[in-house]
């Protein structure tokens, strides 16, 4: 699974050298599905993520507010900073976490650890997914999706 994470970020990192290419108006240009614009999108994206790895190691969720990540590189700054939070929870994942249960303080039910982990990657996929179709709209060639030849380690 951390390979799929890996992947996650190469293709955000991709994304956001894309995206330099869009004006502030077209980033922000509310959409017809999703979360609404590209740039919640990928705040709505890194946001998630980071309260689930906190989740996942019994920290509290951190409120973050759109308004304070409006454009696009302050949300790339912010989804650096996160990682590196993120990539010490990933060192420490073990085969034994898998079944651990946690329960999000913004929720009343658990999970596996597992569970998220599948989650926060499947989540990510699904919103790039819809950066691809605006990009298109906006006649920008989208981001490869591509697992195979991206010579991820393990």
């Amino acid at each position: 699974m951390k390979s799929l994470i890996t992947y996650n970020r190469e293709v955000r990192d991709e994304w956001f050298e894309v995206l330099n290419n869009l004006s502030t108006e077209e980033l922000s240009k509310e959409r017809k599905s999703g979360v609404g614009s590209i740039l919640r999108t990928l705040f709505h994206i890194i946001d998630t993520e980071y309260s689930w790895f906190r989740a996942m190691y019994n920290k509290n969720d951190i409120q973050i507010y759109f308004e304070e990540f409006n454009d696009l590189q302050s949300i790339k700054e912010l989804s650096n900073q996160y990682r590196k939070e993120i990539s010490v929870f990933l060192r420490q994942w073990t085969p034994s976490d898998e079944n651990e249960v946690v329960k999000p303080s913004w929720m009343t039910e658990t999970y596996k650890k597992g569970e998220i982990l599948r989650h926060i990657i499947a989540h990510e996929i699904h919103h790039i997914g819809q950066l691809s179709v605006w990009s298109r709209e906006s006649e920008i060639e989208p981001v490869s999706s591509n697992f195979i030849g991206r010579n991820i380690k393990t």
